[in-house]
């Protein structure tokens, strides 16, 4: 990994890895399933854990699509203006994962 993407949060890595894969779309079939995949690895990888939780991130957003679709244009404008910003994208993830690991706290405070 070089010095640049050590300096990066997991969560820059992982919506640079959604937007970009996004962006090129490489495939005919299944384009938002497959980032949304390689990102939350990246994200998992980064952090050096399997991230616990129901929910995940990748399910998360299948459910309700709109502001992924919107961070995703939003960081498309940016880059049309020759700047990378992926703080929507950023923000979006940062919340979607906090929902996820609610559910680990859930499952720890739940009486059985």
């Amino acid at each position: 990994m070089n010095q640049s993407c050590r300096q990066k949060s997991p969560i820059y890595l992982a919506a640079y890895v959604l937007w970009r894969l996004n962006w090129i779309h490489p495939f005919t079939d299944g384009n938002g399933r497959t980032a949304r995949a390689l990102a939350y690895l990246v994200l998992c990888v980064a952090l050096g854990i399997r991230l616990p939780g129901t929910n995940t991130i990748p399910e998360q957003i299948s459910t309700k699509k709109q502001p992924y679709y919107a961070a995703l244009e939003a960081a498309d404008l940016a880059s049309q203006g020759g700047v990378l910003d992926l703080t929507e994208m950023e923000k979006l993830l940062s919340a979607l994962l906090a929902e996820q690991l609610v559910s680990v706290h859930k499952s720890a405070t739940e009486s059985r």
